[in-house]
């Protein structure tokens, strides 16, 4: 008996992973988040599957589900929304897992941040202007935030940011990180994405918390950053004419002249 923890992605039902339908195309049991993992999903459970909403379950009644599929030997299927590696509260059901020797694995699935990106048609690292991407939040009632990781200490790097579970707290993002990207840097709140109901609302810092739309008070994420809709960057290196690299040697002194794939 195995527990299969599967990202279920941000929302569309087609933004799942091969591997993860299969996975829970095969699993008699499913556990899923029913709060923000479609219906859609859901029907790639096998027929008769025990289908478990977790939205309403506290840690111990998610774990006792799993103790009773693995006392019968059953696997699970165990579904989040997104990819699991941020805010999906992977980390202490495996926990209890090692502690009661059930195995596990993890498939990853499409983060909210890929798929609002994705939305808006943006590359968040353009050359000249932003190389990295942090993602990250504001405190909440369900985590505080470490000291030291503050948005105002992100805004120092010029980083572009992915703020999730914030949208709430939006004066807040406001005011921490105009100082370091100015009034007029863009913004982009994105609700729902790839949601049929998504909706992109496009600002700045000086002008998002006049605009937001009603009703976009949670599951939105907000991205800041000069990358956003930037036009005006310095194209990378990798596809430039002159650009001396292993797939594309530009004389016959390059150091990849002579280079051939190793199953050639």
């Amino acid at each position: 008996m195995t527990v299969h923890f599967i990202g279920a992605g941000p929302g569309a039902p087609d933004l799942l992973t091969l591997r993860g339908r299969d996975l829970i195309a095969a699993c008699p049991v499913c556990l899923y988040a029913g709060s923000l993992v479609p219906e859609a999903v859901l029907e790639h459970c096998p027929a008769g599957a025990q289908i478990v909403n977790t939205a309403p379950m506290d840690l111990d009644a998610i774990m006792a589900e799993i103790a009773r599929a693995h006392e019968a030997g059953h696997d699970v299927a165990r579904l989040h929304s997104g990819d699991l590696s941020v805010w999906s509260a992977m980390g202490e059901q495996i926990r209890r897992l090692d502690a009661l020797g059930i195995p596990y694995t993890v498939t990853p699935g499409v983060p909210s941040f890929a798929a609002a990106a994705a939305a808006l048609g943006s590359e968040l690292t353009l050359p000249g202007v932003a190389q990295s991407v942090v993602l990250t939040r504001t405190p909440g009632r369900a985590s505080s935030m470490p000291e030291g990781e503050t948005l105002t200490n992100f805004a120092a790097t010029g980083a572009t940011l992915a703020i999730h579970l914030s949208v709430q707290n939006l004066a807040t993002v406001v005011s921490d990180l105009t100082p370091a990207y100015g009034a007029d840097c863009p913004v982009a709140v994105v609700f729902r994405a790839s949601w049929p109901d998504e909706r992109i609302h496009s600002a700045t810092l000086s002008t998002v918390e006049a605009t937001l739309p009603e009703g976009i008070t949670r599951t939105a994420l907000i991205l800041v950053g000069h990358a956003l809709g930037a036009t005006k960057f310095t194209e990378s290196r990798l596809y430039a004419a002159g650009y001396d690299r292993r797939y594309r040697p530009q004389s016959a002194d390059s150091p990849w002249s002579d280079w051939q794939p190793a199953d050639d």
